[in-house]
């Protein structure tokens, strides 16, 4: 192989387990993945999810960096839209200072929650200000500019100034995502694990090359290994994911039915539509999982995949990670 990987996760809780298991869990997983070879672990940012203590990926960053000593560290991502990029970036930026050359700034656009989690966080937003996504990740690259970069004199930047900027990743699933991350000089992550479709990819990754980006895109994929290919398709086969459809033709992918109604309840729909579908999961033994990477880094030139496990195994993802790992020494290279 002459790929690397990388871990993403989320801290999922056990039934009827307090959140501090789930990130003693996390911390165990990082930890197991610097001793592994993987080349990044990330923690992603979710709301109002009870399935999930993963909410706030800034400070689980620097509790990780206490914990670890050579692994890089990032945010898979945070949800710009509900934050100042000011402060994205000062906080970033003390991350990158206190674990110099480890920090990694994964950005995405999603809600991560349903409308009224959304509303809550976005409580104190300026209701005249109308700025698109585009605008606030060109903002926030601006305030992380170093001071050797000829930015004009009194040009507001984000302090304090680390040893080495974040590396600076936009995660997102279309040819749009791919060109604004290129054209910013962010490095593309092709979320596959929310839409695993081989032509979603390919067009993503084509537009990220067309548009002149420097460095190679990233694909996260859902991944679960086992001892038995049986095992681990015991586990995957019963995964769905439901897509609901408002009037207003916004859709979002959701957990259950459940969540589905509660979603167009809190978002002011009198009807709505839904659609299940099986996400795209990596399942079987080690070897079967490391093929079928070989096959997508040959088709698809990628360089690095994000692996994220699915709630299902959560109880089984060291396990999985360390399988995926074992047999491949390039990882540790």
């Amino acid at each position: 192989m002459t790929y690397r990987l990388s871990l993403l996760d989320k801290s999922p809780l056990l039934p009827g387990e307090p959140a501090t298991a789930a990130l003693q869990r996390t911390i165990v997983l990082a930890q197991a993945a610097e001793r592994l070879g993987y080349a990044r672990f990330w923690v992603a940012e979710h709301h109002a999810n009870p399935g999930l203590a993963g909410t706030a990926p800034e400070v689980l960053i620097a509790h990780l960096a206490a914990r670890t000593q050579r692994i890089r560290l990032g945010s898979g991502g945070v949800l710009l839209p509900h934050y100042s990029p000011y402060k994205v970036a000062e906080t970033f930026n003390l991350l990158a200072a206190l674990a110099p050359n480890r920090i990694d700034l994964g950005i995405g656009k999603a809600p991560g929650g349903l409308p009224d989690a959304t509303r809550a966080l976005r409580r104190r937003h300026d209701p005249a200000d109308h700025a698109t996504f585009d605008d606030l990740l060109a903002e926030l690259d601006r305030y992380l500019a170093p001071h050797e970069s000829g930015l004009r004199e009194g040009t507001l930047r984000a302090l304090p100034t680390p040893p080495a900027a974040p590396e600076r990743f936009l995660l997102g699933a279309s040819p749009d995502s791919a060109r604004t991350a290129a054209a910013l000089g962010w490095r593309f992550v092709f979320a596959g694990q929310l839409n695993g479709d081989p032509r979603a990819i390919e067009a993503s990754l084509e537009a990220c090359a067309q548009a002149g980006a420097k460095d190679s895109p990233l694909l996260a994929v859902t991944a679960l290994a086992a001892l038995s290919h049986e095992e681990a398709r015991a586990l995957t086969d019963p995964l769905q994911v439901v897509r609901v459809t408002l009037p207003d033709g916004q859709s979002v992918n959701l957990g259950s039915e459940a969540q589905a109604s509660e979603f167009a309840r809190q978002a002011g729909a009198a009807s709505y539509r839904t659609e299940i579908r099986r996400p795209h999961v990596l399942s079987g033994t080690a070897d079967e999982i490391r093929a079928e990477l070989d096959r997508l880094h040959a088709r698809f030139g990628v360089e690095e995949f994000v692996v994220d496990t699915p709630p299902s195994a959560t109880g089984r993802r060291l396990a999985s990670v360390t399988l995926i790992a074992g047999g491949a020494p390039a990882l540790a290279a």
